[in-house]
């Protein structure tokens, strides 16, 4: 299962917002810096009504969502590059996942704390990527250095090397790893590197509940940096979805209305950072249950099988896949059968999102 990291500086409502993905969790929420140590992680489910839907149409026992797994991870401060506020031991935490969700403090309120002494969303993120691109800077410098030695003789340590010139070119001005184009040979070359400004980033503005339906100048300077990085923003309040935990179903949908919204952020953050982890989602549905299953975009069919089981790769013979849109306008799988919607899919096949499938294979 791939990860996403919470990270942003201490304050900015981190463990709050990872309590509320996660009901259950333990993540300890205080107004002092560094309350959170080592890392938390919870898995959640990815919303998706499409689920709802097609058990209705299958007559489904129960229905299985897609998940995704969050590390709320310890705020940064200025300086963790060196190792202030424990930054080497945050930074590492950060190395471990797959991407990253960048929450950013959009509210005024006296009574938190803010470790730089005010709000302003454009320093916050400026700080915490330059610490994350001078972590990165380090790493590229040390290994330029040994990688030199063995550049003379040998053609892979030439494209790792030029490849890392051009990363270490690119941070000295600033800029995050992800933005540097390099060939596929070179992007293969430093991969093991886990640089953490080639993470794919979503920023999480964290809003008031007042601002929660339409933002505030704190969010426009957020879009305004993340649209820089081609990384979407997503509004959520922190506070609102704390709110929400201890409210029952019935009554969430009317809190959130009197707010002027559908949702509070949080079922949107979900689904935005699973598509930044390139994952997608097909579908198999019948009588015992409707399964949202996960596959990274590109997967082949016999791929898609194997996630459901290894055997059903090995063996795979075809599947039989109907489009959820189609499938959803005929009512059923024999009337999308009818009009020929259904078909029938070999080997070559990519899986496309929202795919329904059955797939026939050999024991």
């Amino acid at each position: 299962m791939l990860r996403a990291g919470i990270v942003g500086l201490p304050n900015v409502g981190k463990s709050t917002l990872f309590n509320a993905l996660v009901a259950n969790a333990k993540a300890e929420a205080a107004n002092f810096p560094f309350c959170t140590i080592e890392p938390n992680v919870g898995v959640v489910s990815v919303p998706d009504e499409r689920l709802n839907v097609l058990a209705k149409i299958s007559g489904s026992q129960q229905t299985v969502p897609a998940r995704v797994e969050f590390v709320d991870i310890a705020g940064l401060v200025k300086g963790a590059s060196e190792g202030e506020g424990l930054g080497n031991k945050f930074l590492s935490h950060i190395r471990e996942v797959d991407a990253i969700v960048h929450v950013v403090r959009c509210f005024e309120n006296d009574d938190i704390i803010h470790v730089a002494g005010s709000v302003d969303p454009a320093r916050d993120i400026d700080i915490i990527n330059l610490e994350l691109v001078l972590a990165d800077l380090g790493q590229i410098d040390r290994r330029i250095e040994r990688t030199r030695k063995t550049a003379k003789t040998n053609k892979d340590a030439q494209i790792e090397l030029a490849a890392l010139e051009k990363l270490s070119q690119a941070l000295n001005e600033g800029q995050a790893a992800r933005r540097v184009s390099l060939t596929e040979e070179e992007s293969e070359a430093v991969k093991i590197l886990g640089l953490l400004t080639n993470k794919p980033i979503i920023y999480a503005a964290n809003v008031s509940e007042e601002d929660l339906s339409s933002g505030n100048q704190f969010v426009e300077e957020v879009r305004k940096i993340a649209a820089e990085d081609n990384a979407q923003v997503v509004i959520v309040s922190a506070q609102v979805e704390a709110e929400l935990v201890d409210l029952p179903e019935e009554e969430r949908s009317e809190f959130l209305a009197s707010l002027g919204v559908e949702e509070g952020g949080l079922k949107s953050l979900i689904r935005a950072t699973y598509q930044l982890l390139g994952l997608r989602t097909y579908f198999t549905t019948g009588p015992k249950e409707t399964r949202a299953w996960t596959i990274h975009a590109g997967m082949s069919a016999p791929q898609a099988a194997g996630v459901i089981h290894t055997d059903f790769e090995r063996g795979f013979i075809r599947a039989e896949t109907v489009a959820y849109p189609d499938l959803i306008a005929n009512g059923s799988m024999n009337a999308a059968k009818a009009k020929g919607l259904v078909r029938s899919e070999g080997k070559s096949y990519i899986v496309q999102e929202g795919d329904v499938m059955l797939f026939l294979f050999n024991v």
